[in-house]
């Protein structure tokens, strides 16, 4: 992918170097575009330096009369060359000036020359946000096919708490490359995720509970949602940003993640069931906060739900897909629980091997198929082993209708 980064003339303007590494990290090009205000907060060299590109800062040059003819159609060529453009701060002026189709400067000329997908992330102050004029403009532009990330909420640079903070560089990252993912063969498809661990409490204070992250389920929705999936992610208690695009439904313990499932499951055409959700709950948890005693304290366990199996007997001509994360016996563990749960595909790892466990960024799985087949995939990050599990999740319910 090829982004255009404008950074308009706000105190965020600093967070939009952390916006293009992030880009970049996620193999897009980077042509950086400043506004002479944007240029007051964070210098050119230092995007120069992140992209290894010339970042572009005036509209008509400064140097010789080849240059100033060279940059005088250079926002055409750019405009040309580029897939998305992206404005990071937006701030309140270039709202404005987007919205009026005012041109002024190399982005705003820019803007009006650019033909693909246009993704603005305001940032200012809130009372500049709720502005009537603020306001009108975002309609405005959303109306024109524009895409508008809305600022998040907290603290800002001014000292006022509000709606006015450009989001985590990382979610804007990968809302564009959902926005702007070449590839929707999973457009029409009600993806249902669940992710995380579950947490079953002991008393108020304490609970009962495993080491997953959510990270390989919320790779699973982001990778759903790039793809042009609708997607609803069922998530126990995680540190994770909600995947753009992505309803996000929060559930604590197993109980609760069994509810929210079967109560979105008629509008599912695929299940992944990547949740880590507690085999056990304790059978009476205490009403107040147990108190230590030299004495040992026992607990009684019973089981909980198991949601995967209660969709299996429930799945109707959907592909539902379980995880498995295993100790030993992969393949073996990972076929008896695809039998046993009438599942479709199981992924199954070892979580026991160093790097790719709990919390890790990347994975090493093993695809277990019903219709006989096993699948290693290499290691890889958990955002690229889920797109691979959509690839082959896709041939096999292809498979799968040529049997029925």
């Amino acid at each position: 992918m090829k982004v255009i980064l404008g950074v308009g003339g706000g105190i965020a303007a600093y967070k939009a170097a952390e916006l293009a590494r992030a880009f970049m990290e996620r193999g897009a090009t980077v042509q950086v575009v400043l506004t002479a205000s944007a240029g007051e907060f964070i210098r050119p060299l230092t995007f120069a330096a992140l992209t290894n590109q010339k970042v572009i800062t005036d509209l008509f040059g400064s140097g010789s009369a080849d240059e100033v003819l060279s940059s005088s159609v250079e926002h055409i060529r750019v405009a040309q060359e580029n897939d998305v453009l992206v404005v990071a701060p937006t701030t309140a002026d270039l709202l404005a000036k987007f919205a009026s189709g005012l041109a002024p400067d190399f982005l705003t000329t820019l803007y009006l020359a650019f033909t693909g997908k246009v993704i603005l992330a305001p940032a200012m102050n809130t009372n500049m946000w709720h502005h009537a004029a603020t306001q009108d403009n975002v309609e405005r532009l959303a109306a024109r096919g524009n895409y508008i990330l809305p600022p998040d909420e907290g603290l800002l640079a001014c000292g006022t708490t509000g709606p006015g903070r450009l989001p985590d560089p990382a979610w804007i990252a990968e809302a564009v490359v959902t926005i702007g993912h070449p590839r929707k063969d999973l457009d029409g498809e009600t993806i249902l995720i669940t992710a995380g661990p579950t947490q079953e409490a002991i008393d108020p204070v304490r609970f009962i509970s495993n080491h997953s992250s959510g990270k390989m389920g919320y790779a699973i929705a982001a990778a759903a949602a790039c793809r042009g999936a609708r997607v609803i992610l069922i998530s126990g208690p995680v540190d994770l940003p909600q995947p753009y695009g992505v309803e996000l439904v929060a559930v604590t313990s197993a109980a609760e993640m069994r509810d929210a499932v079967m109560g979105h499951l008629s509008d599912a055409t695929i299940i992944v069931k990547s949740a880590a959700v507690a085999d056990y709950h304790v059978a009476n948890p205490a009403p107040q906060k147990l108190k230590k005693t030299p004495a040992r304290m026992s607990l009684e366990l019973d089981p909980t739900v198991d949601i995967l199996a209660e969709v299996g007997r429930n799945k109707g001509d959907r592909l539902l897909i379980g995880f498995a994360a295993e100790t030993q016996n992969l393949v073996s563990e990972g076929r008896r629980k695809m039998e046993t749960k009438n599942a479709d595909m199981v992924v199954a790892n070892l979580v026991s091997t160093e790097g790719i466990g709990f919390g890790a960024d990347v994975n090493e799985v093993t695809l277990v198929l019903r219709t006989g087949g096993v699948i290693q995939l290499p290691r890889a990050t958990k955002r690229a082993v889920a797109d691979e599990i959509f690839d082959h999740a896709l041939k096999l319910r292809l498979a799968l209708h040529a049997r029925s």
